[in-house]
């Protein structure tokens, strides 16, 4: 059950070899390190920790991987079971084309939104006296049950929600490059982090 951890490229299209177009999003997969290796008898859960991406290291991190690679992006995959030791490398190779995988990621942020760009809200009417109010929430209760209920559709923070994509397929692996094309759109902005994942693997998003 093949998985890895990428960052997004970009969205692009491909040829088939029957001349028929498919769009893919490019994800730039570096070879992750086995960092650890979580077994039901000591965590209660069978997990593969990868790491990925040298960069600066804070004392827990550097402990935690000080006779690896220095990796600072850690990401655990939830397996039944699993022949990776700890420092073994995970590439794309390990992917072949036309794997059915599960793309985990965030969604773009669009910060603080109104009712209609975050709910898709009508809107009240732009005539007749209406002043100042076309994208308006209107009322939200009435008065008599003193608070706001639990999961009223108001204006908020919108979007930077995490997202899994399922059943997408890989469409094509470059080894030299390290990258994997996966067929069709996936979340999350260029740069975003993206976890790649056949369908019998569960992911644990780990800050």
């Amino acid at each position: 059950m093949p998985f890895i951890i990428g960052r997004k490229i970009e969205m692009s299209q491909q040829f088939k070899d029957d001349g028929t177009v498919i769009p893919v999003t490019l994800i730039k997969a570096e070879k992750n390190v086995v960092t650890q290796i979580r077994s039901e008898e000591t965590d209660g859960y069978v997990a593969v920790q990868l790491g990925m991406e040298v960069g600066t290291l804070n004392k827990p991190e550097a402990g935690h991987t000080k006779d690896l690679a220095p990796v600072t992006t850690l990401r655990e995959f939830r397996v039944d079971k699993t022949d990776l030791n700890r420092g073994d490398e995970v590439t794309v190779e390990s992917f072949s084309v036309g794997n059915k995988v599960d793309v985990v990621g965030f969604s773009k942020g669009r910060g603080f939104t109104g009712v209609m760009k975050r709910h898709g809200f009508k809107g009240g009417k732009a005539t007749h006296g209406n002043k100042d109010q076309q994208r308006m929430p209107g009322s939200i209760a009435s008065q008599r049950q003193g608070k706001v209920i639990k999961g009223k559709r108001m204006g908020g923070h919108s979007g930077d929600d995490r997202v899994t994509v399922k059943n997408l397929e890989v469409a094509s692996i470059d080894p030299t490059t390290n990258i994997i094309a996966i067929k069709g759109a996936v979340p999350g902005a260029r740069g975003g982090l993206i976890l790649i994942q056949t369908r019998d693997a569960k992911t644990i998003w780990q800050a």
